[in-house]
């Protein structure tokens, strides 16, 4: 499930400057506490059980004050306890024989907010979106790339993608296309130098007709080119953007699933090649 990509107003009529989203956002940002709330409100008035909202409280280890009541400790907590409750309240709600997010509620919210966690296929929990070792991983290549000499704007053009993929106004297309362009400025130098209109497709081809030439960091078999992982990384990443030409059959724009894995393969196209890890012989 992803937001439907669309420019505030007050930028698209020349009133504002375009917002400079840094999502996911980790924890429970200020625009996502009231949602969360009533949301979790709105779970636990569903049942109506105070049996049920015990259970919650007891596998948080939240206490209930004198005079209070297990529901009311459970909508009063605040910052990232309401994760927890959320994540528990999901469970719980299949253990007691509801739905976990029904109508998909909790879902929207959370995709609508650019959170950097979202309900997980089971409905019964939640799960990050990415994981934070995976951004600062992400985040360390694109610092990489732009102090690289020879990667040329891949650093511009995955954080671009990055920000397509993963911000509050998911753009697939543009995220498949700028992952498409950071590997082919990070690939350039090494691969087609000469060519000033390379493309990964050239690139593939320069690959496919010499592929001794190239080396990588990487341990190889007896009897295998060392550059055939990163060739197939490569191809997996051109051949898998369906928008990119125009035919007499439907265009089929790539999904925010397939873009999201798009970029991924393009950041370790271009850690690789911005690392040093393949070489070319003269």
């Amino acid at each position: 499930m992803g937001s439907t990509p669309r420019t505030r107003f007050s930028v698209r009529v020349g009133l504002a400057q375009a917002v400079d989203d840094d999502a996911p956002y980790d924890g429970v940002p200020d625009h996502l506490v009231e949602p969360l709330q009533t949301w979790i409100e709105e779970s636990v008035g569903d049942i109506r059980d105070e049996t049920f909202s015990r259970a919650v409280c007891l596998r948080l280890r939240i206490p209930v004050a004198p005079r209070s009541t297990p529901t009311r400790a459970i909508t009063s907590v605040q910052d990232v306890a309401l994760l927890d409750v959320v994540d528990i309240l999901l469970a719980v709600r299949q253990d007691f024989g509801w739905a976990g997010d029904p109508g998909g509620r909790l879902a929207r919210i959370l995709v609508d907010g650019g959170s950097a966690y979202r309900v997980n296929d089971a409905t019964n929990g939640l799960e990050v979106v990415i994981d934070p070792a995976v951004r600062e991983a992400v985040k360390q290549t694109i610092a990489d790339a732009a102090q690289a000499s020879n990667a040329g704007s891949a650093a511009d053009h995955l954080a671009a993608a990055w920000k397509a993929a993963y911000g509050r106004q998911p753009d697939p297309e543009r995220a498949y296309s700028e992952a498409i362009k950071a590997a082919e400025a990070a690939a350039h130098d090494t691969i087609e130098p000469r060519n000033a209109k390379a493309t990964l497709g050239t690139m593939l081809g320069v690959i496919r007709n010499a592929p001794a030439k190239f080396d990588t960091a990487l341990s190889t078999p007896a009897g295998k080119e060392p550059i055939v992982p990163v060739e197939a990384m490569m191809r997996a990443l051109w051949e898998g953007q369906t928008s990119r030409h125009g035919a007499r059959t439907t265009t089929v724009p790539e999904t925010l699933e397939a873009a999201r894995a798009g970029f991924h393969l393009a950041a370790t196209i271009v850690q690789l090649f911005t690392s040093g890890a393949v070489t070319k012989q003269p």
